[in-house]
């Protein structure tokens, strides 16, 4: 059997009076895209939920209409949820399936507490250390396949490498009083990012550890370049862990299989970087066959965001491995 492993971040995706551009637009240049990916399987990010007529539900309304008349609409669904059952505002990740999915797992510093730190630049100054918690949860789910194996999915999506809050340190939305504030915040969102990717590792040791075999995939936005610390952690190669006996389970990158100059999932004020990944272990990687990265049509999110008028498509170009299982 063929199965084809698709990620995309579908970059805010809304309805109603707030969204610009409105869903309408967005659904002309999305829904092609994501027709275009034959996806068995899809990870979705950066979905918003809509809230219901009277206030007080909100459901995933504009990822219901841009699925419709696509194959999607049928697949089996989850996404990330409240405690109490409903989706967050902002920014879900959403797991879409043509097979079944089993028990859903929804990790916020559930292996990893939330590291204790007092901030040094924070004004007024801060006596006590807070715990830093990770921006978003990672959502995972076995999928059983029409040969009866299960393959284990995580949809993770890090934080960007923009500073985060330092109480009395910013002046405005992107911009800060001091220098050291700035500094700090960078180190703080940093230490959320490698945080949750180190989450993500802990969650691939304990689904190695029962099944050694096991074909595991993490997929998503990660912010981070290959060489950078987020994948470090999760990839886990050799020549960092400086022990060969834990080949075993590497996560590899599949879009390694593309040339570098193809290889870019954002272009910001015209440096092109691969922020988006597909990472599988070494049981999955057997069956790996190809990848295909749709870029063609790729715009500088910088530019448009400098625009006045909001571009419908999303800044990030979605990627899409095939395996022969």
């Amino acid at each position: 059997m063929e199965l084809r492993l698709a990620t995309f971040n579908l970059e805010n995706l809304d309805s109603g009076r707030g969204a610009d551009p409105p869903l309408e637009a967005r659904i002309g240049v999305l829904r092609p895209q994501l027709l275009r990916l034959e996806a068995d399987l899809l990870c979705l990010q950066e979905v918003n939920a809509q809230r219901s007529g009277d206030g007080n539900d909100r459901s995933l309304a504009a990822l219901d209409t841009l699925l419709e008349e696509t194959p999607y609409a049928g697949y089996q669904r989850l996404s990330t949820l409240w405690p109490k059952g409903a989706p967050f505002d902002k920014h879900n990740l959403v797991i879409l399936s043509r097979w079944p999915l089993g028990e859903v797992r929804q990790l916020r510093n559930d292996l990893v507490p939330a590291p204790l730190y007092r901030p040094v630049t924070a004004q007024p100054a801060e006596r006590e250390a807070k715990p830093i918690a990770w921006d978003r949860p990672l959502l995972s789910a076995p999928v059983t396949l029409p040969d009866g194996r299960r393959l284990h999915l995580i949809n993770l999506h890090l934080r960007a490498p923009l500073a985060a809050a330092v109480e009395g340190q910013k002046s405005g939305p992107f911009s800060w009083k001091s220098a050291g504030g700035w500094a700090e915040g960078f180190y703080l969102a940093a230490l959320k990012r490698s945080g949750q990717a180190l989450e993500a590792r802990l969650l691939v040791e304990a689904l190695l550890d029962r099944e050694p075999e096991a074909l595991v995939a993490v997929c998503g936005d990660l912010n981070a370049e290959e060489q950078e610390m987020p994948l470090r952690i999760l990839r886990a190669d050799i020549d960092d862990s400086g022990n060969g006996a834990l080949a075993p389970r590497v996560l590899t990158p599949v879009e390694r299989n593309l040339p570098d100059w193809r290889r870019y999932s954002v272009i910001h004020a015209g440096r092109k970087t691969m922020l988006d990944h597909i990472l599988v272990s070494r049981a999955l990687l057997s069956a790996f066959r190809d990848i295909e990265l749709h870029n063609e049509a790729l715009g500088d999110e910088l530019a448009a965001y400098a625009s006045l008028n909001h571009s419908p498509e999303s800044f990030h170009a979605p990627l899409v491995a095939r395996f022969s299982l």
